[in-house]
């Protein structure tokens, strides 16, 4: 895509409001929108706040270095939940990212704005971060595709971090085969999606509830034949995330939120002094508990190459109630932050709002391959 091409779909969608800034450059080649946590040469990092000095980063940070050896283009900076510390991507600084499905309801967060260019047409791919969900949640509201790999697997320096034994880069893109081939731009992993075949999929037992009613129907149609297999308890893993998270991401605010609480949205300062109600003890247990998870989940997908489950419980909610969706909106993502395993996130076929698929495995390419299948199947 031509970056005037790209510009101008940023212009013409500007309500959106996905960008938090716009490059000034030239050409042609893939024209990569980059969430507003990664150091992009002669571009302010804002990571969706104003605590950050307004200056332009000095260098690349080593992923942006990679895309410029591949011949990627810098769009622009996409915005964001303030500080990546959400599900919605409703930016009390720089405004809400709005789902270009219905530019009522939210994108999701915290890579929502990259998600919406995506969705947009306003580049060809997009970087996202998944601490949570982030790369998988806005994916799933928004109708494209997206891939957490698994954890390590692009490097993450020049990236302000949220909570660094969770944090993950990784692509969004219209469909799987672009995002396998952004994910090798990334990472300098050789993905082939070439003779794919059927992968064996499993569902784990007892984690599907409480889906709104468009989800269940997406999920019904899509799971049908699908065995079940056990799986490690979702709650569990769910607050074992969550409590890495929330210890991380309080030590790397702290200063921040004791000294300029004002700077920070309500709902990111909640969490934050949330964070700080974790002692080090629960802390430290949340890691041992996490390492025999994550070795528990290897067990349990000896005989299978992928689990599926819906990406969220519900489709993209509206601005105005949405802030009190946080665990539906996480519920099917967290887990797997948890046990550090690559997930892509694909649309499942259906009219109305987009509901995200996810394929949870063990390695980066089966994965794209096991998603890549199911999306050449729903395709027909």
């Amino acid at each position: 895509m031509d970056l005037e091409q790209a510009r101008a779909r940023i212009r013409e969608r500007s309500h959106l409001n996905a960008f938090i800034s716009v490059s000034n450059g030239q050409g042609s080649g893939d024209a990569v929108a980059v969430k507003d946590l990664v150091d992009v040469q002669g571009m302010v990092t804002t990571a969706g706040g104003v605590i950050l000095p307004d200056v332009p980063a000095a260098e690349d940070a080593p992923v942006i270095k990679r895309l410029r050896q591949a011949g990627c283009l810098i769009v622009g900076k996409a915005n964001l939940h303030e500080f990546a510390y959400g599900v919605t991507s409703i930016n009390p600084h720089y405004g809400a990212v709005r789902n270009p499905h219905d530019p009522s309801r939210v994108a999701g967060g915290s890579s929502g704005g990259s998600a919406v260019a995506v969705a947009a047409g306003m580049c060809d791919w997009a970087i996202g971060s998944d601490t949570g969900g982030s790369i998988r949640i806005p994916a799933s509201l928004c109708g494209v595709a997206g891939f957490k790999p698994a954890y390590g697997s692009i490097d993450i320096d020049g990236v302000i971090p949220l909570s660094t034994s969770l944090d993950t880069l990784g692509p969004m893109a219209a469909d799987v085969a672009t995002t396998a081939r952004a994910y090798s731009i990334m990472s300098g992993e050789a993905t082939s999606l070439e003779q794919l075949t059927k992968p064996r999929l499993a569902v784990p037992t007892g984690w599907v509830t409480g889906l709104d009613q468009p989800t269940a129907e997406a999920w019904e149609s899509v799971c049908l034949g699908v065995p079940e297999i056990e799986f490690d308890d979702r709650d569990t893993l769910f607050q074992v995330g969550l409590t890495i998270l929330l210890f991380e991401a309080a030590a790397f605010h702290r200063r921040w939120a004791t000294e300029c609480p004002e700077k920070y949205g309500a709902d990111v300062l909640r969490l934050i002094q949330r964070g700080f109600e974790v002692s080090a003890a629960d802390f430290e247990h949340a890691l041992v508990e996490r390492a025999r998870l994550q070795d528990a989940a290897r067990r349990a997908m000896r005989g299978v190459d992928a689990l599926i489950l819906p990406a969220t419980a519900v489709v993209a909610p509206p601005i105005e109630t949405a802030n009190e969706m946080r665990e539906p909106l996480s519920r099917f993502t967290r887990p797997f932050n948890t046990t550090h395993q690559p997930v892509a996130v694909l649309p499942a076929p259906v009219s109305g709002l987009p509901v995200g698929i996810q394929v949870a495995g063990l390695t980066n390419v089966k994965t794209l391959r096991a998603a890549a299948w199911l999306e050449r199947e729903w395709k027909g």
